[in-house]
């Protein structure tokens, strides 16, 4: 009975393992979920418990090593929380083709920056800029980013790190520290949504969470212990991967 788990489960293991250093995990998860049976109608809400679930336990980790204040970290959750809404809301009335294309042209950017860039994240600047600073841009990213979130989301995990990297000076370890804080946050506010609308197969979701929560926890581990070495690659293919799914679901 528990022998169609099992490749399922190792896939979820990959993804965990992918998207704890770099984002990216949907790209593996809902197809695995999908080639298993899972229907449709259960598919989002099912993906999202497991990957709450990893997610939770890379965020702790990279949190724990990167040492953020509480207060800050507070003002990005709900600023994240916020932009996740409204986005969701948005959605509704733009035509989604329109965010692909949008995404067609941010993604390319992202990917040749990473791959030109040799030294881009392996030291923290952040220094240079004064503490409100910081917190201003990284508010900003952190709305912007989960409003997108919110309206489509693939690449989030990517868009943050890069960004906080880019715009705040944090060392890319840093930078995936707050992105999977706030991937967290997006990605809650949508389970509690597929929960009480009933669209989530729980007892699924829990023991392919458990996977994840291993996947996860393998992958911030070399992810800290690797540091930049190791993301900066991972989030140039991830975005690579992005942009060709995406461009394959457009001419399909």
């Amino acid at each position: 009975m528990a022998q169609p788990y099992v490749p399922l489960a190792l896939l979820i293991f990959l993804a965990g393992f992918v998207d704890s250093i770099a984002g990216g995990g949907g790209l593996i998860t809902l197809p695995a979920y999908l080639a298993y049976g899972l229907s449709p109608a259960l598919l989002l809400g099912t993906n999202k418990l497991s990957s709450c679930m990893g997610t939770a336990v890379a965020a702790a980790k990279f949190l724990k090593e990167t040492r953020f204040g509480m207060d800050f970290l507070f003002i990005l959750i709900v600023l994240a929380a916020g932009g996740s809404f409204l986005g969701a809301r948005v959605i509704a009335m733009v035509p989604p083709q329109a965010i692909r294309y949008l995404l067609i042209v941010l993604l390319p950017p992202v990917a040749i920056f990473l791959a030109a860039k040799k030294k881009f994240g392996l030291a923290d600047t952040s220094g240079r800029f004064t503490e409100n600073t910081r917190l201003a841009r990284s508010g900003a990213i952190s709305a912007s980013v989960s409003f997108y979130d919110g309206l489509l989301g693939p690449g989030t995990g990517t868009f943050l790190a890069v960004a906080y990297a880019r715009l705040c000076g944090f060392d890319l370890l840093r930078s995936t520290a707050l992105a999977k804080l706030l991937n967290l946050v997006s990605n809650a506010a949508a389970l509690a949504t597929f929960l009480y609308l009933g669209r989530v197969n729980i007892k699924l979701g829990l023991a392919m969470g458990l996977a994840g929560m291993a996947g996860n926890y393998a992958g911030s581990h070399l992810a800290l212990k690797k540091g930049a070495w190791v993301i900066r690659p991972m989030l140039f293919a991830v975005s690579a991967a992005l942009l060709v799914k995406i461009a394959w679901d457009m001419v399909r």
